[in-house]
């Protein structure tokens, strides 16, 4: 089954359960992976690309967790919570701190990086080795950790 197929069994299941917050943030995902096959002229997505889309709308709602707690939004902040609660259940599992340090470090070794100007060079290969399983934010932090 692709993840476009059990998108669309989750949204059917909570419809049927009259879960209205559920079939909400289904139903925005659902758009915005329609609005990614018309850009990309592709149908259906693939499973890589409906990915990148729930990636993209579950790192939009973590950005509006953190603006609605910072203009005291509680209750918007909430909402949004619970729709990335939703997409969550489709993300793969994040790595540990552990892995990432071990996979930035592998990167690091693989690219030959000596210093912060080769950032660039480790971030692209570290990215590719996380394949969605670690925030780019994070995934920074660490790489100009590591680099002398």
């Amino acid at each position: 089954m692709t993840l476009l197929e059990t998108i669309n069994a989750e949204l059917k299941a909570s419809m049927l359960a009259r879960d209205a917050e559920r079939t909400g943030a289904l139903r925005m995902l659902k758009s915005a992976i329609g609005y990614a096959q018309i850009e990309k002229k592709v149908e259906p997505l693939p499973d890589a690309e409906v990915l990148a889309v729930v990636q993209k709308e579950a790192k939009r709602r973590r950005d509006s967790i953190e603006e609605f707690d910072k203009g005291g939004r509680a209750e918007l902040a909430d909402k949004e919570r619970a729709e990335l609660k939703v997409l969550e259940a489709f993300l793969p599992k994040a790595l540990s701190p552990e892995e990432l340090e071990a996979l930035v470090v592998a990167a690091i070794a693989e690219t030959g990086a000596t210093s912060k100007k080769d950032m660039g060079v480790v971030m692209k290969a570290a990215q590719a080795k996380a394949a969605g399983r670690a925030e780019g934010r994070l995934l920074s932090q660490v790489v100009g950790r590591l680099l002398p």
